[in-house]
């Protein structure tokens, strides 16, 4: 076998088992927030906008410095025209080249340029902040998604429990009815019952393929795709120990991007309010030129006639010579008095405030949403915990009422029908606790949100995993 066949083999192996250590990869919860920071597509067109504003930010700057033109033309006429040098009319064929530089400075405008600039800084912090505000909500997205898929693992989990009881309680059954213990029916019913948690389980494990999929759809990942999560035992121990609803509003006031760009936004529509009431101001402008030339028709002149004392000329006069003699500037300082521009002004200012009224208003309005989200919030969490604390009581109550029942099922005391429905409430509590539980924790997640502080697991996880 030679080097190059070597070579390529252990290039093949060394990506098979890239791809093996990539699909054997369980993401966490900070994981899959910061893979969708970075691929989402909608946090991409928002990163550009942020972009975008920052150009325009530079833009409004640089356009406070004067402007700077260079030019060059070159002519050719035919025909009567006027010579350069003698100023009189000729009729002859001559060609002109001509270089310049120009410019223009805006002195005093009414603050235009700078409140341009100013407003500039304010639409580019609102443009970060929206940003900042795709991610939040993105990050939610995900989080809840990733609690979607615990969820739907735990009931898979109770819904596998429920089968193999039913497993057990069948293979017992039957060597019963074989000792002519229990009445065959009794069997019957405990396989039909049996079959529909297996019915159950199938349908819990087609709910949790379905919440992988939503997951991975949020980080734009294709179906196909090798994927799983890190599944932490999630724990709730203790009493709640929420910040009062008030407190968390006033911090999170401060923090929300939401608010930060509505606060940018009024301030920059204060400043295009500056710009429109700037226009009624006059212009002070100041422009100047500096340029040369080159004709044909001016010549060098070698002498002056004695008696004429006319000049005497000669060939064209140089290049270099002509682009030093002909040099000339000029330096125009101007006013500008706007009079009367059909009320566009007015109606610029007009439009303006009204623009400004309904920022403030938008800023109002995003407050009071915080407001009762937070409010919302705090109360959702106190109500899942009280229901958590309810299901929890229930589930041990009816798992103790399960197991008597079942004891005395074994013993023929009760028939299969009793012990079913001791079953079915058992399963249902585990089921109605477990979506508390995730409720419960979500919940808390969104309180955690609303005070900045980073969205994980860690706190309530047990190190152990599933």
């Amino acid at each position: 076998m030679n080097k190059k066949t070597m070579t390529l083999i252990f290039g093949v192996l060394l990506f098979i088992s890239g791809n093996q250590l990539l699909a054997q990869k369980e993401w966490t919860l900070e994981e899959c927030i910061n893979f969708a920071y970075e691929n989402n597509i909608e946090i991409k067109k928002s990163i550009i906008n942020v972009a975008s504003a920052d150009a325009d930010l530079l833009q409004s700057k640089l356009n406070l410095l004067p402007s700077v033109n260079g030019n060059m033309s070159q002519s050719y006429n035919w025909g009567r025209g006027l010579n350069p040098q003698t100023n009189l009319y000729v009729t002859e064929q001559t060609d002109n080249t001509s270089f310049g530089l120009s410019s223009d400075f805006t002195l005093f405008n009414g603050l235009q340029q700078i409140n341009n600039v100013r407003k500039n800084q304010f639409d580019y912090l609102a443009a970060k902040y929206d940003s900042d505000k795709i991610r939040n909500d993105m990050s939610l997205n995900v989080a809840a998604g990733y609690l979607q898929i615990l969820f739907n693992i735990e009931l898979v989990n109770n819904a596998e429990r429920q089968v193999e009881t039913s497993k057990d309680q069948v293979n017992r059954t039957t060597k019963q009815v074989e000792a002519g213990a229990v009445a065959r029916g009794s069997l019957y019913d405990i396989q039909a019952q049996g079959a529909s948690e297996e019915a159950n389980l199938v349908s819990a494990q087609n709910k949790l393929m379905l919440a992988y999929l939503d997951l991975m759809q949020l980080l734009d990942l294709e179906a196909n795709t090798e994927f799983d999560i890190v599944k932490p035992q999630l724990e709730i121990t203790g009493t709640p120990t929420l910040l009062p609803a008030e407190s968390i509003y006033e911090k999170s006031v401060t923090l929300m991007p939401e608010i930060k760009s509505a606060e940018y936004k009024v301030q920059s529509a204060e400043r295009s309010l500056a710009m429109a009431k700037g226009m009624r101001s006059p212009r002070l402008y100041a422009s100047g030129s500096y340029g040369t030339g080159f004709s044909r028709q001016i010549l060098a002149i070698i002498g002056t006639d004695t008696l004429t004392h006319s000049p005497i000329f000669g060939d064209t006069k140089s290049f270099d010579l002509q682009f030093k003699d002909n040099r000339s500037g000029n330096l125009f300082i101007g006013l500008s008095i706007p009079i009367f521009n059909g009320y566009q002004v007015t109606t610029n200012i007009n439009q303006s405030k009204m623009y400004q009224e309904t920022v403030d208003l938008n800023l109002q309005s995003e407050k009071l949403r915080l407001r009762k989200n937070i409010e919302s919030s705090y109360a959702d969490a106190i109500a899942a915990y009280q229901t958590y604390l309810a299901r929890k009581k229930s589930v041990d109550a009816f798992n103790e009422a399960f197991k008597y029942t079942e004891e005395k099922f074994n013993v023929g005391m009760v028939n299969s029908t009793d012990y079913n429905v001791a079953k079915i409430q058992l399963a249902n509590a585990e089921s109605d606790l477990a979506s508390s539980k995730f409720d419960y924790i979500f919940k808390t997640k969104i309180l955690d949100f609303y005070l900045g502080r980073t969205l994980s697991l860690n706190d309530i996880a047990n190190v152990k995993v599933k």
